[in-house]
């Protein structure tokens, strides 16, 4: 019940703020949840955090063709810090955490603030199609989970990935593809004209199977620091790296998807 009452919560200040809301607002919302984000990333992988909120910040306010330079700023500044290091491959770890760290969170909701900002001919509800590509890019594993939570409960027996994450099984994957599927070849046609059913539904699968692989990946890097959530703020979640993971996944490879086509 209190992940469910968590949801209700959320997800209509994510509705808001990737159809309708103003820029300024958009912005917010999503440089609040990066920050939080990395935030419990830091903590988990004992990351510096300074550097990586500032580095963060610049990447979401930066335009397309700023983003390689500062990222390899960011990657030089991050690897001054191990010369303070008092043992050089400590130091080393925790360079390569660091950078791993900015380009996973803060370049994965950048993607999202390019898939809001692009495309801005008319969809659905008299908002953009950028803002349709970004609500999809949210929803699909978030429906998908559902699916998943669903079946995996009830009828999985093969597990996915037992070394990583135990509670997963094939049977909920499956059973989130096939959500996400269905979920991406409704909402896409009804809300950005000319977007054909295999297309939306190629688009959809690809975005799905991103995520699950996501929150394998965040797992597993729990896994490797002894915890079991990233965080606490939410409940029946676990911490806002917990929630996102999946979309941390999606939302990149979407956006390199829609790239590519154009």
């Amino acid at each position: 019940m209190t992940r469910v009452v968590t949801a209700l919560f959320l997800v209509p200040i994510a509705v808001y703020s990737a159809l309708f809301a103003p820029w300024w607002f958009f912005f917010a919302v999503i440089a609040i949840v990066a920050l939080l984000c990395f935030r419990e990333y830091a903590l988990i992988s004992k990351s510096f955090a300074p550097l990586g909120y500032v580095a963060g910040i610049l990447i979401l306010l930066a335009s397309e063709h700023q983003l390689v330079p500062l990222i390899v700023l960011s990657t030089l500044a991050a690897m001054c810090l191990s010369l303070s290091a008092d043992n050089a491959e400590k130091g080393v770890a925790e360079t390569a955490s660091l950078v791993l760290g900015i380009i996973y969170i803060f370049g994965a909701w950048k993607t999202g603030i390019l898939l809001h900002d692009s495309e801005p001919q008319r969809g659905a509800f008299g908002v953009s199609a950028g803002h349709h590509w970004l609500m999809f890019g949210l929803m699909v594993n978030w429906v998908g989970d559902t699916g998943a939570y669903y079946v995996g409960k009830n009828f999985g027996r093969h597990k996915l990935a037992p070394s990583v994450s135990p509670g997963k099984s094939w049977e909920g994957a499956a059973a989130s593809a096939v959500t996400g599927v269905a979920f991406g070849m409704i909402y896409l046609p009804l809300t950005i004209k000319g977007t054909f059913l295999p297309v939306a539904g190629g688009l959809a699968l690809a975005a799905n199977v991103a995520g699950q692989v996501g929150d394998l990946a965040e797992s597993a890097i729990k896994r490797g620091a002894g915890v079991k959530d990233s965080g606490a703020l939410l409940p029946g979640h676990g911490g806002f790296l917990d929630r996102v993971d999946s979309t941390m996944f999606a939302l990149p490879v979407l956006y390199a998807l829609l790239t590519f086509r154009r």
